[in-house]
């Protein structure tokens, strides 16, 4: 019973169209999902992925209406996509004719890797992960199939007291440790699950800064991947350890188990069945509200209660 990667991350925009605007037409990920947050049905939840939705291809946002995070410990401080080699150069074009600030390409922990935000902040890199594994474009991107965003790579957490963290990973989540590199935000440990590589990465940043404060342009959460069949058991891990958590959630898409880690990071465990086609035709994914069947009888009040993305007209 293991991690197997990535599974996805979900962050918050206060702009919801915009945010929209930026990771369609910009970055060229496919919104997959357009549906609201479960406990929050006010609230817009998008999810963007590759072209087939696969599991560990997607970054989503809340759209609530909140002030800009205030950057700290405790916090998610930079999510890496995932692409083929050779094609950065063309990335810090597509980033300039955006607007977008991005640093130069850089090499880091031994992956040619360049930094950047969308225009609330949100911190982001692009990742060259040497081609490995099968990538699926999306036909209607506007970002040529062999340089779209194949899926997450790692993550960066950045925490007071890395120690604590870094046991929850290796004694709880059975992942090792593997490497450790020099950034310019100090020494950085890299975390392992499953079959490894950039799809299944956690970096470990020490940071004594304040906490964070959550926030527009900052991150709600990370997931990670597991077998459809391994999910009774992950729940009764975390009962047998007595970590506090959600118990067991079913998304709908997805099923998942929520517990927050020692410096204040909640995480999940989330299955890769049933899927994002479970409700909706693999070819016509996020092109109309999708409801939960438990959701479904309030339709017309959900839907009148949120603003209509399709008005964007700027980022």
């Amino acid at each position: 019973m293991q991690l197997t990667g990535i599974h996805h991350l979900t962050a918050v925009t206060a702009r919801a169209p915009g945010n929209l605007a930026f990771y369609t037409r910009v970055l060229g990920m496919r919104l997959v999902k357009k549906t609201v947050n479960q406990d929050d049905v006010s609230a817009y939840h998008l999810f963007y992925a590759d072209g087939l939705a696969s599991p560990g291809s997607d970054i989503t946002f809340f759209d609530w209406p909140a002030a800009p995070e205030r950057r700290g410990s405790g916090s998610i401080s930079r999510t890496h996509l995932r692409v083929a080699g050779g094609s950065l150069d063309r990335w810090c074009e597509r980033l300039d004719r955006a607007g977008a600030r991005r640093a130069a390409p850089e090499m880091r922990d031994g992956r040619l890797t360049l930094d950047f935000e969308d225009p609330e902040g949100q911190r982001l890199a692009l990742v060259d992960d040497g081609g490995v594994g099968e990538a699926h474009p999306w036909e209607r991107s506007p970002v040529p199939g062999p340089e779209q965003i194949r899926g997450l790579g790692p993550i960066r957490l950045s925490v007071a007291h890395p120690e604590r963290t870094g046991a929850v990973l290796m004694d709880l989540l059975g992942m090792r440790p593997e490497r450790a590199f020099d950034a310019p935000e100090g020494r950085i440990e890299v975390f392992g699950m499953g079959p490894g590589g950039p799809a299944a990465e956690i970096q470990l940043l020490p940071d004594a800064a304040p906490p964070a404060r959550a926030g527009a342009g900052g991150v709600h959460h990370v997931a990670f991947r597991i077998p459809d069949a391994d999910y009774e058991a992950w729940a009764d891990r975390l009962r047998q350890n007595r970590v506090p958590s959600s118990g067991p959630v079913d998304r709908y898409y997805f099923r998942s188990l929520y517990f927050r880690e020692p410096n204040g990071i909640l995480f999940e465990i989330a299955t890769d069945g049933p899927g994002f086609a479970s409700d909706e035709p693999l070819g016509s994914l996020g092109e109309r509200l999708a409801l939960p069947p438990f959701l479904e009888p309030r339709r017309a009040e959900i839907e009148a209660g949120l603003v209509p993305l399709e008005t964007a007209t700027d980022l």
